[in-house]
């Protein structure tokens, strides 16, 4: 847990709440209440269906994997989400991103030797979280290789762990400090 939001029993919970951890508790993520959850439970319902949303994103995107973990990272790397982007960097590395990859997103450049999906991944993200926009030619790479739905599956992907990120911050969530904040975090 992060150091402002004080953790709560089952006990002290609301039925909201409860209802939330209970939907938690039985879904894909085998009992782990650790990162944004106890945060959410102060929005227990909006928490509820965010951590749902969260888990399809997570679990069910159309994404190949080692593209969904480089959206991941990415996302991380940009709000530097230490915990996150621990946890991700993990995932990304057993995904098959290569550590060069990886290390580079770390510092802030631009991966060489990406294949087409991480690359596609990266370039739309990327992209998007520098400017706020993609280009035509972005957008038509990223459809040809994933489709409108793996389109949409990046933006949301990234906008789930955007929030994920930014309760981390704000909660003040413990973690090494891996990342080191950077200018132009995206190049």
């Amino acid at each position: 847990m992060g150091g402002r939001f004080k953790p709560l029993t089952y006990a002290e919970m609301t039925p909201a709440q409860r209802t939330m951890i209970d939907h938690l508790l039985a879904g894909e993520r085998a009992g782990n209440l650790g990162g944004p959850f106890n945060v959410l439970l102060r929005s227990p319902e909006m928490g509820d269906l965010a951590q749902q949303f969260g888990a399809s994103m997570r679990f069910h995107a159309s994404l190949p994997t080692a593209a969904r973990e480089t959206v991941i990272i990415v996302t991380a790397r940009y709000w530097m989400a230490q915990f996150e982007w621990q946890a991700h960097k993990r995932a990304a590395l057993r995904a098959g991103v290569g550590p060069a990859i990886v290390d580079a997103i770390a510092t802030g450049t631009r991966p060489e030797g990406m294949d087409t999906d991480i690359e596609t991944a990266y370039n739309f993200i990327a992209e998007l979280l520098k400017t706020k926009q993609v280009s035509d030619a972005t957008f038509a790479a990223a459809k040809a290789r994933f489709g409108e739905k793996g389109v949409v599956d990046v933006m949301a992907l990234s906008g789930w762990y955007s929030m994920v990120s930014m309760m981390l911050n704000v909660d003040e969530y413990p973690a090494q400090p891996e990342l080191k904040p950077l200018a132009n975090p995206i190049p």
